[in-house]
């Protein structure tokens, strides 16, 4: 949640200038694009804080002094991907140790474990975020409780004050993945989780321009092995990609505040359509996390998913019918997208238990006129 006046700069303060100071060399309002690999030394192991910039760059230093700001984070790394920065969480268990990941996740993170780090003796299973279910599948191994609130693509919600003490009293970790509500609907880390992930490529970003991660966290431990698996892996963006989620995240509060009026609106009239089996909306008073998201979250966010009566071939003709909101993937940007996730984001769970619901579409939001979304939802649901 947003800061009380008493701890310091409000968000919308904050999202501007946090960790963007003017250019002490220059004046220059905008931190600059610190466009160079290499820092001069004035002599061997003399420098201004930067030699290498896979190891560290002013630019990529002022997003991540922003995003941890934002965060209520002590620490901040930025990554290449919400993948990288996704991997090099993982890394910081050791072969042997097992995850617990909710049983709606990205299908991307789905791939990584299952194929990339599984396979070097990490142990993952999925599960209902109960705490029977958890308990029920907990390990003498676990230490790690993976998080997505609200998941995708399902938008179910997790009570994050809860897993972190269920998981703590077990010396294992929270780690919650924070895209879909971006810290200016939902703080993880004041709810007592460990880890914070985002994907800067949706939300933060804001543009569907540039691909990007990042992770917070106020474990000094945990920073500093996240911190040497940044510089060690080298996933790490450049600086044009930081400049770019600078920029986004400088609007980050009045977009997210149109993407969920607009959300609700789209929502609701789903809900009323009649080729329209089931809507997936935390802020619908019917959702099953409705009362847990309106505590622990300021709005409800800019995504809604909803399956299609006539299953798979309704679905995607509903998908390949709109004209202002765009067939692709990816989420979080100005502009509406619907995808298709059983053939495109979560296509990676296809034979699996954790398959999705083929007749099943999601929406990203966007900040267009709720007129136009409305009447072009309308019209592809009543014409595919």
């Amino acid at each position: 949640m947003a800061r009380e006046p008493s701890e310091g700069p409000a968000f919308e303060t904050l999202a501007i200038h946090g960790g963007q100071p003017p250019d002490p060399a220059t004046g220059a309002v905008i931190t600059p694009i610190y466009q160079t690999s290499t820092f001069a030394q004035s002599s061997v192991g003399q420098h201004q804080g930067y030699d290498y910039s896979r190891s560290g760059n002013p630019t990529r230093t002022a997003l991540e002094d922003c995003l941890a700001g934002l965060e209520g984070a002590a620490h901040g790394s930025a990554f290449a991907s919400g993948l990288a920065a996704e991997d090099a969480v993982l890394r910081l268990l050791d072969p042997g140790d097992h995850v617990l990941i909710g049983n709606d996740f990205y299908g991307g993170t789905y791939r990584l474990l299952s194929q990339v780090h599984t396979r070097v003796g990490l142990g993952c299973t999925p599960v209902a975020l109960t705490e029977s279910d958890l308990l029920a599948a907990w390990q003498p191994s676990t230490r790690m409780v993976w998080v997505e609130t609200p998941s995708n693509p399902l938008l179910r919600i997790a009570d994050i004050a809860a897993l972190a003490e269920l998981a703590h009293a077990r010396d294992a970790l929270l780690v919650v993945d924070n895209t879909f509500a971006t810290p200016y609907l939902q703080r993880p880390l004041g709810s007592g989780a460990d880890v914070v992930i985002h994907s800067t490529t949706k939300y933060l970003g804001g543009h569907s321009d540039v691909v990007g991660g990042f992770v917070a966290t106020s474990d000094d431990g945990l920073a500093e092995r996240i911190t040497f698996l940044q510089n060690a892996t080298g996933a790490v963006p450049g600086p044009f990609d930081c400049f770019l989620v600078l920029r986004g995240v400088k609007t980050l509060a009045v977009r997210m505040d149109r993407h969920c009026d607009n959300a609700a609106a789209v929502a609701e009239m789903l809900a009323g359509h009649p080729m329209v089996d089931r809507v997936y909306y935390p802020g619908l008073p019917g959702h099953a996390g409705h009362d847990t998201a309106r505590e622990q979250m300021r709005r409800f966010g800019g995504m809604v998913s909803f399956t299609v009566r006539g299953g798979e071939s309704r679905a995607l003709a509903v998908a390949k019918s709109t004209s202002v909101f765009t067939l692709a993937e990816s989420l979080g940007a100005v502009e509406s997208l619907i995808e298709h996730p059983a053939r495109m984001t979560h296509a990676s769970l296809s034979g699996s238990s954790l398959a999705i619901d083929p007749a099943l579409l999601r929406l990203s939001v966007g900040i267009e006129n709720i007129g136009d979304l409305l009447a072009d939802l309308q019209a592809a649901l009543d014409h595919a």
